[in-house]
């Protein structure tokens, strides 16, 4: 059964109509689910676990970096998940209901991802390889990451037909929305430019880790160059010389 969406119902007196009569503006305002209660459901529905491993590589069992970190500005980290390249997934300063969500790689990029752990997973569920629009987006090009998002979505629908209708009963399941994939990329590279300075990754030799902006534009994957149609052949008659009278 679908969890039910927690409102916030709000209402404002919007003055006289032309009639005289006062009107009434009702505003319904979705609770954002806090990140131990996204946690808690997880941890308590290994289906719904397994569910998160496969759509977005989330995996509770990974919280642990290959290396020792920290942030620049000497906020908490506390590794939360991983994903299967080595990846992990940070919340990041003094507990509370939301945190900023970091994301550091296992080849030295970093940087947030959202500003919640919702916002965070809505970006995960809702773009295919997410990952990958970063990689290849020249820079943090919003323009770009939709190129490269468009040769995700195409190679998702060909290889993994099933994964679109795990992702919208994964967002379902954890009362996310399934934003539009232009709006999750404006609000990825958001998160993503906002990294500095206040969440800069570093070793503990103080070096950094570099941006999750890769230089990278989609031509640069050669499985995505479209090979231009070839001519077709001209029908034998065409290519025969006239005969002689």
């Amino acid at each position: 059964m679908r969890p039910a969406r927690q409102m916030t119902v709000a209402q404002y007196s919007s003055g006289r109509s032309p009639t005289g009569l006062r009107t009434r503006l009702t505003v319904i305002v979705r609770r954002v689910k806090s990140d131990d209660e996204i946690l808690d459901m997880v941890r308590r529905d290994p289906g719904l676990a397994e569910l998160l491993r496969d759509v977005c590589e989330f995996d509770l069992t990974r919280g642990d970096h290959v290396e020792s970190v920290r942030l620049l500005s000497r906020q908490v980290l506390e590794g939360i998940a991983g994903d299967f390249t080595g990846g992990t997934f940070f919340l990041c300063g003094e507990r509370r209901s939301i945190r900023p969500v970091l994301y550091a790689s296992s080849e030295g990029q970093a940087g947030l991802i959202g500003h919640s752990l919702a916002e965070a997973l809505e970006v995960m569920i809702g773009l295919p390889s997410w990952w990958d629009c970063l990689k290849f987006s020249g820079g943090g090009d919003l323009v770009t990451m939709q190129s490269a998002a468009d040769h995700l979505q195409r190679d998702e629908f060909r290889d993994q037909p099933e994964l679109g209708a795990k992702r919208i009963q994964l967002a379902r399941a954890l009362s996310l929305d399934l934003a539009t994939v232009p709006l999750l990329l404006a609000r990825l590279r958001d998160a993503v430019a906002g990294s500095e300075p206040n969440f800069l990754l570093t070793i503990e030799t103080g070096e950094e880790y570099e941006s999750l902006f890769g230089p990278w534009s989609p031509s640069r994957n050669p499985s995505w160059v479209e090979i231009p149609p070839s001519r077709p052949e001209r029908q034998d008659q065409e290519c025969r010389p006239a005969a002689g009278r």
